[in-house]
């Protein structure tokens, strides 16, 4: 009898056989087609693996008792147990930072990798930066902060590193982030690797990281310029992110923890059960740009760490009812009033942020519109990307009323799912009304506007049309 899945194998619908050509299928059907290179995704990560593990002084897995995490952990151990040359690196260094608003089955997983006697692992809750997207005038929090230690969703674990040299408690702005806070644990001269669960299915920013690279494309230097101010707490370190899963997709991720029998997080088994499909399933604070639109799973799922969550943050209660409406920047956009310009519109938002949040967006919107118009002198649409630079009014207004700190929306991302063709049929269509219509001074465009807005479709697109 052919075998079925069952819950935590679910990647695949219920009932799915799992012989390979009913797992093939289903996966040709959710996902566009793959480059063939010759091997398997694990036989590949194994061998990016050893290489890493062989080309470095010392390696550390950055792990997060998420599913991406724990598909490295298990690839490095399996390597370094496996290769003779390697069990230098045993036990495995495992660099575990606790987020406090985290579901206590996250904590009881990482207990369970820190009892391993290949593993030793470092389990810090530090008071590090991070996104509070639930208000605009508290643009930050800090997990285990303390002088917020009344309000902790979770006591402090016993096996907790509250110190770390190098790492500035006081003030709370002069915290560091988590990646800068890896520039801590790798002083050097060693030469250090930190593992990645960093996977290009994720988004087109972790799909770019790899791509731009030909050589040794999943491993990538620190860029200590990228860091500002904060670039100081690297120390001079020589240190490296490693991706070796990079190209795996989610159910490559479960169908190995199945097929190896590997341990995992039994947070991904509630979020299952309450329908939560394999990939919406998040382990993180849900108090940033993104995990926000999932904050109310954290209510459904982990009852006892939401109820100190609804207390943690400033805004969480209004983010909790109206995380998905227009009021934090999803679904319908607000409308603009007629008469406004569209620069004085996304300014109009842009002044409902804090002081310091404020200036770090509009210097992205700033950026943004620069890279435009470095590209083309086309003016900026309301609502139609632009069909070289994918940019337009209403991605700037998402900008300005969320802040996508973490930069994950791309205004090239609009470009996904249109060809050229309609592209550019639709930007002269939406051009052309607002010629007729009289307003585009709305629009802020610092040229006159285009007489013939079809006149601006490339000369191919044309031929392409006429042949049709």
């Amino acid at each position: 009898m052919t075998d079925t899945t069952t819950s935590r194998e679910g990647w695949l619908p219920e009932g799915t056989p799992l012989d390979g050509e009913h797992v093939r299928g289903y996966i040709a059907k959710q996902n566009r087609p793959r480059i063939a290179a010759g091997a398997d995704v694990y036989t590949l990560a194994c061998e990016r693996m050893a290489y890493v593990m062989d080309t470095h002084d010392r390696v550390a897995v950055a792990f997060s008792g998420g599913k991406d995490s724990t598909a490295v952990l298990n690839i490095a151990l399996e390597v370094a147990n496996r290769e003779p040359h390697l069990r230098r690196h045993l036990p495995l260094r495992v660099v575990f930072f606790d987020e406090e608003a985290i579901p206590q089955e996250t904590e009881e997983y990482v207990r369970r990798v820190s009892q391993r006697d290949d593993v030793a692992l470092e389990w810090y809750c530090l008071p590090v930066q991070h996104r509070n997207a639930c208000s605009r005038r508290y643009p930050y929090w800090w997990p285990w902060a303390p002088e917020d230690e009344a309000k902790w969703c979770r006591p402090m674990p016993p096996e907790a590193l509250t110190t770390l040299p190098g790492f500035p408690l006081w003030p709370p702005e002069e915290r560091l982030t988590i990646p800068n806070t890896n520039g801590l644990l790798a002083p050097p001269p060693h030469t250090t690797a930190m593992l990645m669960g960093i996977r290009a299915q994720e988004s087109l920013i972790r799909a770019h990281a790899v791509r731009v690279r030909s050589v040794d494309n999943y491993i990538v230097k620190y860029d200590l310029a990228s860091q500002g101010k904060q670039a100081a707490a690297f120390n001079g370190g020589n240190l490296w992110k490693a991706y070796p899963i990079y190209d795996w997709r989610t159910e490559d991720v479960w169908a190995a923890v199945r097929v190896h029998g590997w341990d995992y997080n039994r947070a991904y088994d509630l979020m299952e059960m309450a329908g939560i499909g394999p990939s919406s399933q998040r382990c993180s604070p849900a108090f940033g740009e993104e995990p926000l639109q999932k904050i109310h799973v954290y209510a459904q799922c982990f009852p006892d760490v939401w109820a100190r969550m609804a207390e943690r943050v400033p805004g969480i209660g209004a983010a909790y009812r109206y995380a998905r409406t227009e009021l934090y920047g999803y679904g319908k956009k607000p409308p603009k009033p007629e008469g406004v310009t569209w620069p004085d519109f996304i300014t109009h938002y842009l002044s409902k942020h804090g002081g310091k949040a404020q200036a770090k967006i509009a210097e992205r919107i700033r950026d943004v519109i620069a890279r435009h118009y470095r590209k083309t002198t086309h003016p900026i649409l309301p609502t139609a990307p632009h069909p070289v630079t994918g940019l337009s009014w209403r991605f700037l207004l998402t900008l300005a009323m969320r802040g996508d700190f973490k930069e994950r929306r791309q205004e090239s991302n609009q470009l996904m799912h249109a060809d050229k063709a309609t592209l550019w049929r639709n930007y002269a269509a939406e051009l052309e009304q607002i010629l007729t219509a009289g307003t585009g001074q709305e629009l802020g465009h610092p040229r006159p506007l285009p007489a013939d807005p079809y006149a601006l479709i490339p000369s191919e697109i044309k031929e392409s049309d006429m042949r049709e």
